[in-house]
């Protein structure tokens, strides 16, 4: 029985924590010091954003940038437009949009805050004004431009100028393949002065907004982002993956150039990306908020440096739950690994049996199998095995989501029975994470953490249950498993966000940790009820695929998709 309460304590406080983390903050209001970032004073601008369709070439993009330029100007900015002409691939999707052969030109707008030192490197904020063909785009990318306007609002109502230049360029043309940042810094005189960029998109239309991509050599840069940012949100994980995706955004064509900078994006409401139901009122306002807080420190923070920091080694770095953040060298990894594999070590010495610790890897090895199997042809079910459009598929992901988590507990009911709460048995489950977090370690130390991490708070309280007593052990125990899973349940939230349609196979990752830090805690489960349970959590997985693939075409997906 005390160990129903540990197991049910710790699952509450893990849900608890996960539920922080993937939550973005409430909306300030207009009557927010003046100095703060607004999200409602915000949305004034993205009503005006975000009141039509205005792809590039078009008269709601022209009236839009006249709109932009007053904005800017009524600020004491230094405004100027820069034309520019496309590439032969833009031309052609937005050829292939308008069913025109006409290719208008690329307009640019590039705005100053002049510094005290005006040859001091500037700071630059970056988003694009154009939408893609039929949606309102108040996210895509209202929220980056709203969120600009905004923190240059805040910057000049402290009523000191800055040491150094703030640029802002809002361009033209991204969504049709980068072609006002292409524009930008291949030609413009300007291009020169830029020392740091930051960079805003999303993908969708709420949830946490979060840091996910910096250049290289970013210690120097992250030491500042820590210091400068409250309640920061990104991870040294996520900018490892997005280097390996073909994914793209106006940053990129500077960070090829060796240019500084941080990109900042939400991806929450993932059915409004380029829909046409993204619209101002359907904006998360508490993404916004999540952003623009983000942006407007960090923007203080190089503003007021007296150097902009040069390149540094790259950092292993996360928030935690959104509270704080977590920023170490990557060789620190080794250590964190070495305590969580000593720790298991301490608490099995002649405690645990050679064929109890074969036996908890074994398992634990096929509880990864299993799940990643299992994962990957439920979504089979779903429709992902056959034609499926891209933008429907996002408008399903919080169903697919809910369909991965009941596939994991399934797995995790179903081979329960072959994982006892023994020390030995636990330590074993542990070996093949350890050996992951090690190859992690060695082949991408920045990415390795989502394993170092979780295994050193377990290993630790695993070992201080066997010097300390179960009293203790079992608080430590409980509090390794709220930390460590609630991160997991966070991480596995965002990763079925990011990659779920395509990668659901993911979750066996997080599933596997979190059973790890669960063990300890697990009362026996009779075989019969384990059955009845995986098999109904199974049933409900499957029922959920099935909607997803017998559901019509979703009315968010883009006007322009080839099954719309």
């Amino acid at each position: 029985m005390r160990n129903w309460w540990a197991l049910l304590v710790a699952m509450v406080g893990a849900i608890v924590l996960a539920i922080v983390a993937t939550t973005p903050p409430g909306p300030a209001g207009s009557g927010a010091a003046a100095t703060a970032f607004s999200a409602t004073r915000a949305m004034a601008d993205i009503r005006e954003i975000g009141r039509a369709p205005h792809p590039t070439g078009s008269q709601e993009d022209a009236a839009l940038r006249a709109y932009l330029v007053t904005r800017l100007q009524g600020m004491g900015l230094e405004v100027a437009t820069a034309a520019g002409a496309m590439d032969a691939a833009g031309a052609e999707r937005l050829a292939n949009w308008s069913k025109s052969n006409a290719t208008p030109p690329l307009t640019n707008i590039v705005a100053v805050l002049p510094g005290r030192d005006r040859a001091a490197p500037a700071v630059l904020l970056m988003a694009h004004h154009d939408s893609v063909w039929g949606s309102p785009a108040a996210a895509d990318d209202g929220a980056g431009v709203a969120s600009i306007l905004e923190t240059v609002r805040a910057i000049k109502a402290s009523g000191q100028q800055p040491q150094r230049d703030l640029m802002v360029l809002l361009t033209d043309g991204e969504e049709l393949g980068l072609e006002g940042a292409k524009a930008f810094f291949a030609g413009d005189p300007r291009r020169g002065h830029v020392g740091v960029i930051v960079n805003l998109e999303t993908r969708g239309g709420g949830g946490r907004a979060s840091m996910f991509e910096t250049g290289s050599d970013n210690g120097a840069m992250m030491d500042l982002f820590g210091r400068s940012v409250s309640r920061p949100v990104g991870t040294s994980l996520s900018v490892f993956i997005y280097k390996k995706l073909p994914n793209s955004t106006d940053y990129t064509i500077a960070k090829n150039l060796g240019v500084p900078g941080f990109n900042f994006a939400f991806i929450g409401r993932p059915e409004l990306y380029h829909s046409p139901l993204a619209t101002p009122d359907r904006l998360d306002q508490g993404a916004l908020q999540d952003m623009g807080r983000q942006v407007l420190d960090l923007t203080r923070g190089l503003l007021a440096a007296p150097a902009l920091p040069g390149k540094a080694p790259d950092r292993v770095f996360f928030d935690a739950f959104g509270l704080f953040f977590v920023s170490y060298a990557p060789a620190l990894g080794w250590l964190i690994l070495l305590l969580g594999a000593g720790g298991y070590a301490v608490a099995a010495w002649r405690r645990g049996t050679v064929g109890e610790v074969a036996n908890g890897a074994g398992v634990l090895l096929g509880l990864i199998v299993a799940s990643g199997l299992a994962l990957y042809l439920v979504n089979l079910v779903s429709g992902a095995g056959g034609h499926t459009n891209y933008y429907d598929r996002l408008a399903a992901i919080p169903r697919l989501q809910v369909q991965a988590l009941l596939v994991c507990l399934a797995v995790l009911v179903t081979l329960r029975r072959w994982l006892p709460s023994n020390v030995g048995t636990i330590a074993g489950a542990a070996v093949p994470l350890l050996a992951l977090g090690t190859f992690a370690q060695a082949a991408a130390p920045t990415a390795a953490y989502p394993f170092a991490v979780p295994l050193m708070l377990g290993g630790l309280a695993l070992a201080l249950d066997r010097v300390a007593g179960r009293r203790a052990g079992l608080i430590a125990t409980m509090i390794a498993a709220i930390l460590g899973v609630g991160y997991m349940l966070g991480f596995g939230f965002f990763l079925l966000q990011a990659v779920g349609p395509g990668m659901p196979i993911i979750a066996a990752v997080p599933l596997a940790i979190s059973t790890v830090l669960l063990l300890p805690l697990m009362p026996a489960v009779e075989r019969r009820r384990a059955t009845m349970a995986s098999a109904l959590l199974l049933a409900c997985a499957v029922g959920i695929a099935l909607w997803v693939l017998l559901d019509p075409l979703a009315p968010s997906v883009a006007v322009y998709s080839s099954d719309h």
